[in-house]
This record gives C-alpha cells, sequence and structure tokens, in this order.
C-alpha cells in the first residue's frame, strides 16, 4: 500500500511538473520572447532577380544605388501585405480593361503598372488635383478631349482616360526614345524631366537625380510587376475565387437630357448607388446635355445584385 502510495505521488509530481513547463512555454519568460517571435513571424531579406525590365529596357542593377533602390521597392512592396493582396485582387478586374487598350497603341503591357502605382485602381483624387484611375489633372485631361465640369467628369471613364494616357506616353516616348523616361515623364512631366536631362547632362532615366516621388516611380512599376508576376514567391496566397471580377454590362447610349438619376436607374431593375458605380463619371444625379452630345452609360446585367425596395 505504501508502495503503491509513493508511486501514485510520484506520478502526481511529474505531472505537475508537466503543466509547469507547459505553462512556461506557452507563456515564456521575457528573455524568452524574441526566440519565440522567431518562430511564429519571420521577415526576410530577398533576393533581387538578376535581371529586371521595364517594358524591355533592363535595369543596371549592377550600379550599387539601383539596386539598392530597387531592393527598397521590392521590401516595401512586398511587406505591405494587405496593400499588395488589394491591387492583385483589383488588378484582376481592371487589367482586363487596360490591356487591350494600351495593345492599339502599341505600348509595353508594363505601362499597366503606372495605373497601380498611380492609384491603387480606384477613382481617387490627389491633394493637387489629379483624379481618376490615370490621376490626370483638369489641364491635361481637356487637352486631349475629355468633358470635365461639374456634372461630367471622364477622367472617372476608365476606357477614356486609359486612351488618354496613351496618348500621353506615346508622347512622351517619340520625346525621349525610352520607355523608361516615357513612364517617369508621366509623373513629372515631359518637361520637368527634358529640363532635368538637359541640366544633368545625361541621356537615362537611371542616370538622373531626381526627387523623391519619380525617382521611386519606375522602381515601384518595376516591384509591383515582379510581385504580381511571381506571387507566391513573394509570400501571396490566394485562389481564382479570391479575385474581384468584373460584373458583365451591357452599353446604353443617351443623348438627351436625364432629369432623374434615380428613376433612370429603376428602368433597368438598379438604384441609383449601383448606376453610379459603374458609371463615376456623372457627378451628379442628373444629365444636363443641353448640347445633344451621345453618352454610353454601362449597365450591369441582371442577376447581379439584389434590390429591395
Amino acid at each position: 500500500m505504501r508502495y503503491i502510495k509513493h508511486t501514485l505521488y510520484s506520478i502526481g509530481a511529474l505531472i505537475l511538473v508537466g503543466f509547469i513547463a507547459l505553462a512556461f512555454s506557452s507563456h515564456p519568460l521575457p528573455e524568452d520572447k524574441y526566440s519565440s517571435a522567431e518562430n511564429d513571424y519571420n521577415v526576410y531579406a530577398l533576393e533581387i532577380p538578376e535581371v529586371l525590365d521595364f517594358s524591355g529596357e533592363v535595369m543596371p542593377l549592377q550600379s550599387p544605388d539601383i539596386r539598392e533602390r530597387m531592393d527598397r521597392e521590392l521590401l516595401v512592396n512586398t511587406y505591405w501585405q494587405s496593400n499588395g493582396l488589394l491591387l492583385i485582387k483589383r488588378s484582376h478586374r481592371y487589367f482586363p480593361v487596360l490591356e487591350p487598350i494600351l495593345k492599339s497603341y502599341g505600348i509595353p503591357d508594363d505601362f499597366k503598372y503606372l495605373a497601380l502605382i498611380e492609384s491603387g485602381l480606384q477613382n481617387v483624387t490627389s491633394p493637387a488635383g489629379a483624379k481618376g484611375f490615370w490621376q490626370i489633372m483638369k489641364s491635361t485631361g481637356k487637352d486631349y478631349g475629355l468633358e470635365i465640369n461639374s456634372n461630367v467628369d471622364e477622367r472617372y471613364n476608365l476606357e477614356l482616360s486609359t486612351h488618354v494616357a496613351c496618348k500621353y506616353f506615346l508622347k512622351a516616348k517619340e520625346k525621349f526614345g525610352s520607355w523608361t523616361l516615357a513612364a517617369a515623364a508621366y509623373n513629372a512631366g515631359i518637361r520637368g524631366i527634358s529640363n532635368q536631362l538637359d541640366k544633368q547632362n545625361v541621356s537615362g532615366y537611371y542616370d538622373l537625380l531626381l526627387g523623391e516621388e519619380t525617382g521611386r516611380y519606375v522602381f515601384r512599376a518595376v516591384a509591383l510587376k515582379e510581385i504580381m508576376e511571381h506571387p507566391k514567391k513573394y509570400g501571396y496566397n490566394f485562389v481564382q475565387d479570391d479575385m474581384y471580377s468584373a460584373i458583365p454590362t451591357s452599353k446604353v447610349e443617351v443623348d438627351t437630357a436625364v432629369t432623374d438619376f434615380v428613376q433612370f436607374a429603376a428602368k433597368f431593375g438598379l438604384n441609383y448607388k449601383q448606376l453610379k458605380l459603374h458609371n463615376p463619371w456623372l457627378r451628379e444625379g442628373f444629365l444636363n446635355n443641353k448640347s445633344r452630345k451621345l453618352y454610353t452609360l454601362e449597365i450591369p446585367e441582371k442577376g447581379y445584385y439584389e434590390n429591395k425596395n
């Protein structure tokens, strides 16, 4: 009996020691907190690919400053995971709109990444007043034929604004003979890049000393291109169903005034919000159209929205 009691006491003591050890392993002492964090989450230095390019123009990664600047953009865009994943999701919806338009102008596919860094593929407004996916200034938009007023702002029309961006890219390419400089000019202006090339007596983007934004511009585009072409390599995991898909639409032409877009939307089984989501260039709840201009509206196909009156 004494032997049995002794055995039970020994077993109890071992169990108690086990619980204590488990408690300390689950809640490490302060000196162990870093080793615990190391096991839970890791941030790794990234290996820079041997060759990177923008629109077929190779980056001179053998230059130390170029390599470090590229390293910065890869790190920033890899470890800003929430933003990166959102960009990947949105690109699935909007790149199919941008790509054929770029191709129709003979512009390299890489230029679609400029829309990513300009706006995150959202209809945003900059502090300077640039608007839409391509962040077009009012004066530039009007110069290229966009209608811009309080009633209609075609900078928010993705197709029309992409045509404007393409015309600007071609103008810059003709001026500089380089797609990389053409991309930089979209951020700093053709005159701005031209002045810096003359002032610094160089001929290429990677030889220019530029301000923070334009100096990072092409590097950011190349970093996003690399990450989005090899997402799993940079830790992004998703399946096709996670992506944002485009809602099929039909086109409706309007060449008269529309007094009330709430009633107009209802004719197509939509509410006002849904109509404006697909036609953000309509800036008010009505359309003036005194000139009887022909406008094309995108109307979502039935079955994608469920409305309750």
